[in-house]
């Protein structure tokens, strides 16, 4: 019986899942989904995220010892192990999708164009660049989210988005991905208006009301402060 079969199921899935929205291209992107409190399970290195076989999922524990697994973890699994360690995420998408690299590859952060930007936690940042798979982009990439954030943008690299599930990780990048493509069009025409704090602030008072329930889920304003945490949903949605 393979350790930690449901979780490795569910990465394959997501694998197949990302491929299939346009987010990765080829062996590009890696997947984790932690399962209890001391294990996570993540995509092998250099591996088609859409033919994963449970088999070559590896288990590892929270210090990146592996368990089981027929391959390699994948070389961004530090990034990963430091983004659990330090937040309450229950899943993790890193992605090369096409216009989060481009912005990636401009700006210091994503202009809050559209109100959705809270949905993951407020300003979009872009990571400092550092080479994959090594302690100094885990670093960026964890200051980056700080604040609650459940998304960040990878100088010339790419992005990463948490959930406290695979699906909730797979929409946030998609949202990151939409937002993103939407400041690209809008550039393309013109200087883009930015929201301000106050327009942003306002936003987030119409979320905490009664009457709208946000596509990504969870209560967005968790961007003040603090420990990085995903929080659950306020009742009755935004």
């Amino acid at each position: 019986m393979l350790l930690l079969g449901a979780g490795r199921t569910s990465v394959c899935w997501a694998g197949r899942r990302v491929v299939e929205e346009g987010l990765v291209t080829g062996s590009a992107g890696n997947i984790s989904v932690r399962v209890r409190d001391d294990r996570v399970v993540v995509t092998p290195g250099g591996a088609r995220l859409d033919r994963l076989d449970e088999r070559d999922c590896p288990v590892l524990e929270m210090d990146g010892r592996v368990l089981e697994g027929a391959r390699e973890p994948s070389s961004e699994t530090p990034m990963h192990l430091a983004i659990y360690r330090e937040t309450d995420a229950g899943a993790i998408v890193h992605t090369h999708s096409a216009d989060c690299v481009a912005v990636s590859a401009v700006l210091d952060e994503l202009p809050p164009i559209h109100y959705y930007t809270l949905m993951l936690g407020g300003i979009v940042r872009v990571a400092g660049y550092a080479t994959y798979g090594t302690p100094e982009l885990a670093r960026n990439v964890l200051a980056a989210l700080e604040g609650g954030r459940r998304a960040a943008l990878m100088a010339n690299h790419g992005a990463v988005a948490l959930g406290r599930d695979l699906d909730e990780a797979i929409q946030n990048a998609l949202l990151l991905e939409w937002l993103c493509g939407v400041y690209l069009r809008a550039r393309a025409i013109g200087e883009p208006r930015a929201l301000t704090e106050a327009q942003l602030g306002e936003a987030v008072e119409r979320f905490a009301g009664p009457g709208y329930v946000p596509p990504a889920g969870p209560a967005v304003a968790r961007f003040v402060g603090g420990r990085a945490r995903l929080l659950p949903p306020e009742p009755g949605g935004v």
